[in-house]
Order: structure tokens, then C-alpha cells, then sequence
């Protein structure tokens, strides 16, 4: 499998490219490239929340735990005094950040069901529904953030299958099949689960009619042909 700094790299120029083609079809402007490249990057990350020792579940259970650190603070202010407070605060974070680190770490599989494209699309309705209900971005910047999330998402999964084919010794490795596949074979319970939660996700997603509007754009614009073909004729030789 390739290695933290690659998927990073790998994701963030993925991201450059979907950014570009968005703006070539007008769905952002220049300004919004950052943002969007961002949201590459995490998805590119994601899928190695599953691995115990992987720096994205760290980075992500480390955050978890400082946002509801400060959400306790923000909420039980004025109730408690202030060092009973900063108990509650600091057992919060030990909680999250070590219990419920622990327990996530105890029910998943490393290459199970977050590395699937089950869970690309799950994550993607996440983001759009979080933007949509409660970031309140209009549908389309809603769905673009889905969209931004699954690319990334999906480039760590095929970036993992490239690494499981071994060209110069001409075989394929073990791990070949367990990064890019449609859910978990071997956990056929957190395949369940995850589907159900990504058809609740659905149920709630931002209305589907700015789908339409996004693929017209890149369609009729033409822009991912011109992108392409523009990075092949700007390459060596």
C-alpha cells in the first residue's frame, strides 16, 4: 500500500485537477480552489481511519476530542466552578480520545468496510448533508462538497490497488482486491450497517436536481476533455 506522504500528494493533485475542471465549468471560482483541494485531501485520508496506527485516525480522534472539549466548555459554562469544569472537560477528552479511539479501533478491520466504495459514497452524503442542514450551503456547494470528498476518497482506494501490482517482478500481491471494492466481503455485518446508514443518509440528502446542473456544466463545457488533453500535450516527450 502507498505510504501517508504519497496519499497525501496524490489526493491534494487530484484535487487540483477536479478544482480546475469546476472552474473551467463555472460550478466555483479561483478563490474557492483552497477549500476544495482541502476536502480532497481529507477524503483522501479517510479510508485509513480503520488502521490503529495510521496518522489520519490520529489526527481525526485528536481533533474529535479537542471540538468536544470545547463544546463542553462552551455548553456548561457558568454552571460549574471553574476547576469542576476543567474535570469535566478533561475527562471528556481522555473519553473520546482514548475510550471511544479504543473502542473503534476494537470493532474495525484494517481494508474492511473503509475501504470500500460503499464507504466513498458514504462519506460523500455525509459531507453533503452536513453542509446542506447545517452549514446551510445552498444544494449545489453542498454536493460539491460530497463530490470534493468521494474523489479523494476514491483516489486512496485505486492508489492502494496500483501498489498491490508489482510490475517489475510481474505479480500481484495479496493485498490485490482489498482496497477498491464495492463493500466488505468478510464483515458482511459492518457492510449492512454502513449501507443502512448511507440510505438514512439519502433520505436526508440536499435535493438531487443540482446533480443534473453540475454534469450539464463539465458536459457541455467540455472541460474535462480539455483538461486532459491539455496535460498530455504539456507532458515530456
Amino acid at each position: 500500500m502507498a505510504n501517508f506522504k504519497t496519499h497525501l500528494s496524490i489526493a491534494a493533485a487530484v484535487g487540483v485537477g477536479a478544482a480546475v475542471v469546476a472552474v473551467n465549468a463555472k460550478l466555483i471560482t479561483n478563490t474557492d480552489i483552497p477549500w476544495f483541494v482541502f476536502l480532497s485531501i481529507l477524503g483522501g485520508l479517510l479510508p485509513d481511519i480503520d488502521a490503529s496506527n495510521s496518522r489520519p485516525v490520529k489526527l481525526l480522534f485528536n481533533l474529535l476530542a479537542f471540538t468536544t472539549l470545547f463544546v463542553v466548555l462552551s455548553v456548561f459554562k457558568g454552571r460549574y466552578e471553574p476547576y469542576l469544569l476543567l474535570m469535566i472537560a478533561a475527562g471528556t477528552y481522555l473519553l473520546v480520545r482514548y475510550g471511544l479511539f479504543g473502542l473503534f479501533n476494537k470493532f474495525t478491520l484494517h481494508r474492511g468496510v473503509f475501504h470500500s466504495l460503499l464507504a466513498a459514497l458514504f462519506f460523500g452524503l455525509f459531507m453533503a448533508c452536513v453542509s446542506y442542514h447545517f452549514l446551510h450551503w445552498k444544494a449545489i456547494n453542498a454536493w460539491l462538497n460530497g463530490i470534493f470528498i468521494a474523489i479523494g476518497f476514491i483516489a486512496h482506494l485505486l492508489l492502494d490497488e496500483l501498489y498491490s501490482v508489482d510490475l517489475s517482478n510481474s505479480r500481484i500481491k495479496k493485498s490485490f482486491g482489498t482496497a477498491l471494492k464495492l463493500c466488505s466481503y468478510n464483515s458482511l455485518t459492518a457492510s449492512v450497517l454502513m449501507a443502512l446508514c448511507t440510505l438514512a443518509l439519502y433520505s436526508q440528502a440536499p435535493p438531487s436536481l443540482p446533480l443534473a446542473a453540475i454534469w450539464k456544466k463539465i458536459y457541455d463545457s467540455r472541460t474535462l476533455y480539455t483538461f486532459v488533453a491539455d496535460a498530455i500535450n504539456q507532458s515530456p516527450g
